[in-house]
């Protein structure tokens, strides 16, 4: 037996980039396990981390580029030919239509890639094309809004001192399933176990009992779909009500204290439970919690980011911390410093952020992905040629068939990605890209989020398989064929060209690229999670001043009061869709990995509170249907007794029964449950182009 080569790297899955070891047998991937000698992650990682051999391996992964032929199919292409092919199409569109006429998408994954989204970045801005779209959309655009008007930068987002808190608030996170978004640390269940068994108080507010609240951590507070805004509105109304602002840190720090204070009179405790289903005298109990608590923290995930107002439910977040003297104080939010200080880099002031289109009101920067088929299909100036980088829109994006239908009339569809999936499916040109173990890489996602800061640089674990490239070298070929700047081109330092930034980044905290290539595990930061620093160092605006009450929240303000009498007049049973997080699905490209589809995985099923059902006339097992005024999708419903009463639950990335490229996801495709989701004007939140995916109204009757 072959010994096995050892090397240290880490997963780029999620936010956490756990520490990772590869096993390697002449020269090839063959296992992952966690790295049990990692000064952060410590031995913890995930089955979707350790799965990535899986993808690594996947015989459907893409190996070569491939266009489409006059017949309609795929076949094998040169990068040659691909590289040609792709700029003189381009061309053509550019010097007829100009660069309006180009777009782009960039899915989750270049997130957790340092190199891809600057350079595709730098590509386009070349190129002058500025319709970008992005994944950002679908998951988290309200908070770097939110961020931007509160405190001037769209990268501070102060995080939950978890070692030191004594109450926790937790809203729309499932830490067990998901293991956090936009608090980077591993193992958080330990995390909250620890906390809890030093006394820490956690209250999880979810609309189902989720799986993260056990004896060991806290209790759920379960509340109605995409309410979220008006409980965090009564839970400050009752908590000024106590007396618990820190009126000392709101004469120094705060303006537009009143205007807060008068759209907190608006909610309280009583009027929140009409629609919270939250009984009033629980969450003036919270309230007074809070203000007894010697330390308390507060996050907010997903679950209420894909809500109609996820903005401004971020903005409470912020307040709830800030206006009681939790903002920089030791067991309340801190901003993580890691190995770069980020929170200039994101400075803007927020009133300059929004413009008018055809499709109606948008924020600066990357445009509604609901309205994508808008762009292509109903445009004065449409988009022809549109490049998806890592990226599925067809099944992450509501409007599924008008996705289908808007890529059929482009002239040009590039996909650069790992599988040939859905969106895959309607491209003119694929182009295989590297996973994560094929690049060389450092941990950028979790800067200015990390409980426990740190970075840590990876090489490429195994040269690239087949003929897969690097994205970052497939833009700067395009660049070349169309006469750009190039990080390739004859001269050009493509090492400073491609790392320079990072060196730059590192160099700033006394460490370098160098440094950290010859580091096994990298640099940890001991003091990258300190109180004492935010309102000095950190706080963007130009006043030196949170923004309590942003006057460009106005006419969402007075959409609140809409909006609420519309949840008001609905009732408690209107059902209500909401995303149901599944441990062994992530992306799209975990559909395709056989180990994840075993037994009852090999669906996703509508989840029903059991007298939901009955009212119904519908049992556990059953099919039915499940549509709106947007879609309808047939489903095999079970019975879930954890979920509120009026609130249905399907899990997302399913839906590929015309996804030949993926075999194993087309065996089990399930169903798209983004199929139920509003697309076009009125389909996000214009604060943030966030859109609206949670809490939808769905009708559900026997097949």
């Amino acid at each position: 037996m072959t010994d096995r080569q050892q090397v240290a790297t880490f997963c780029r899955v999620c936010e956490p980039a756990c520490g990772l070891v590869a096993e390697l047998e002449e020269g090839a991937l063959v296992g992952l396990r966690p790295d049990r000698q990692h000064p952060v992650t410590r031995g913890f990682a995930c089955h979707k981390g350790i799965a990535g051999v899986d993808i690594h391996r996947d015989p459907d992964r893409l190996g070569t580029p491939l266009r489409r032929d006059a017949g309609g199919r795929f076949v094998r292409a040169s990068w040659d030919e691909a590289i040609d092919g792709i700029a003189g199409s381009l061309r053509a569109i550019l010097d007829r239509d100009g660069p309006e006429a180009v777009g782009f998408y960039l899915g989750n994954p270049t997130a957790f890639n340092t190199l891809a989204g600057p350079q595709a970045s730098a590509f386009f801005a070349q190129l002058g094309a500025r319709r970008a779209f992005s994944s950002g959309t679908q998951d988290c655009a309200n908070k770097f809004a939110g961020s931007e008007a509160v405190f001037g930068s769209s990268t501070i987002h102060p995080i939950p001192d978890l070692r030191h808190t004594e109450l926790l608030l937790v809203l729309g996170e499932n830490p067990r399933v998901s293991h956090m978004s936009f608090v980077s640390i591993a193992d958080p269940m330990q995390v909250l176990r620890d906390a809890r068994a030093r006394g820490a108080r956690i209250v999880f507010v979810n609309p189902r009992r989720i799986e993260s609240a056990t004896p060991s951590t806290g209790d759920v507070l379960l509340i109605r779909p995409d309410t979220d805004l008006y409980l965090l509105a009564a839970l400050l109304h009752e908590i000024d009500r106590l007396g618990g602002f820190d009126e000392a840190v709101l004469e120094r720090y705060g303006k537009h204290v009143a205007e807060l204070r008068a759209f907190l009179a608006r909610h309280p405790a009583e009027r929140a439970a009409c629609v919270t289903g939250i009984e009033a005298e629980t969450i003036r109990q919270l309230a007074g919690d809070w203000v007894r608590a010697g330390s308390a923290s507060v996050h907010m995930s997903t679950g209420v980011n894909m809500g109609r107002q996820g903005t401004l439910a971020y903005w409470l977040v912020h307040m709830l911390s800030f206006v009681t003297g939790n903002l920089d104080r030791r067991g309340g939010n801190l901003l993580s410093r890691g190995f770069y200080a980020s929170a200039k880099a994101g400075r803007r002031a927020f009133d300059d952020g929004s413009v008018e289109t055809e499709f109606g009101r948008v924020r600066r920067g990357p445009l509604p992905g609901t309205l994508l088929p808008h762009f292509i299909t109903r445009a004065r100036r449409p988009l022809r040629a549109l490049f998806v980088v890592a990226g599925n829109p067809v099944l992450s994006i509501g409007g599924e068939e008008a996705l289908r239908e808007a890529f059929a009339e482009l002239e040009l569809l590039v996909c650069i990605d790992l599988y040939r999936n859905a969106t895959a499916e309607s491209a003119h040109w694929l182009l295989p890209a590297t996973d994560m173990f094929e690049r060389a890489d450092i941990n950028i996602t979790g800067l200015g989020l990390q409980h426990d800061p740190w970075v840590q640089w990876t090489p490429a674990v195994v040269p690239p398989r087949d003929e897969r490239r690097e994205e970052w070298w497939i833009f700067a070929r395009l660049a070349q064929a169309l006469g750009l700047r190039s990080p390739l081109d004859a001269g050009a330092e493509s090492e400073a060209a491609l790392w320079g930034r990072v060196d730059h980044m590192l160099q700033s905290r006394g460490s370098s690229l160098e440094a950290l290539r010859a580091s096994r595990h990298g640099v940890r930061f001991e003091d990258g999670l300190e109180p004492g620093h935010f309102f000095s160092e950190q706080l963007q605006t130009a006043d030196g001043r949170v923004d309590c009450c942003p006057p460009g929240f106005a006419a969402a303000l007075e959409r609140a009061e809409a909006i609420y009498r519309e949840l008001d007049a609905e009732g408690p049973r209107r059902l209500k869709l909401i995303t149901r997080r599944d441990p062994f699905m992530h992306n799209s490209w975990y559909a395709n990995v056989p180990a994840l589809k075993r037994g009852t995985r090999d669906r996703n099923y509508l989840y029903v509170h059991p007298e939901d059902l009955a009212e119904r006339g519908l049992e556990d097992g059953a099919k039915a249907r499940v549509w709106n005024e947007h879609g309808g999708l047939e489903v095999e419903l079970r019975t879930d007794a954890d979920l509120m009463r009026g609130v249905a639950a399907l899990t997302h990335g399913w839906g590929n029964a015309r996804t030949p490229g993926m075999r194993v996801a087309q065996r089990t495709p399930g169903v798209n449950a983004n199929a139920l989701l509003p697309i076009g004007p009125g389909s996000y939140e214009e604060l943030s182009n966030q859109a609206f995916m949670t809490g939808i109204p769905i009708e559900l009757t026997a097949l």
